[in-house]
């Protein structure tokens, strides 16, 4: 019998580590390129680089080096994949997770942060406090 590469078993803890894996590659490597990205720009670093869509463009300098960030981070995340995943079948499935989870991910943190503000905000109005005379009912 010839040794296999990888065994044909489903392997729930692998595939979960690996996805945690490549999740951590894409997050780091993307803090890495977007702060080099920064350095040459002068620019003041945030976290809206990662998950707002109006830092990316071509109309200011910024916004085409943010978008060289993402296309040299997808290079990374290439580079990740053939290191630790390392079967071809499976390039697809964890970039779609990656990028998934990224959406989710900005998608989570708007409604907590959009539904903590409204929360506030309802709970510090100010409560009416009537000293008039009740009538009697």
């Amino acid at each position: 019998m010839a040794s296999q590469f990888r065994s044909y078993i489903w392997d729930p803890v692998l595939i979960i580590c690996q996805i945690v894996l490549m999740q951590c590659i894409y997050y780091s490597f993307l803090g890495l390129w977007l702060a080099g990205v920064d350095s040459l720009v002068q620019a003041s670093r945030s976290m809206d680089q990662i998950f707002s869509y109006e830092v990316l463009g071509f109309a200011t300098v910024q916004g085409r080096l943010s978008m060289m960030a993402f296309i040299l981070n997808s290079l990374t995340c290439a580079l990740g994949l053939w290191f630790f995943i390392r079967r071809g079948k499976q390039c697809l499935d964890f970039t779609v997770t990656v990028h998934f989870f990224h959406m989710i991910g900005f998608c989570m943190a708007l409604m907590a942060v959009t539904g903590e503000y409204l929360c506030m905000r309802t709970e510090l109005r100010a409560i009416p406090v009537n000293s008039g005379p009740k009538s009697n009912l």
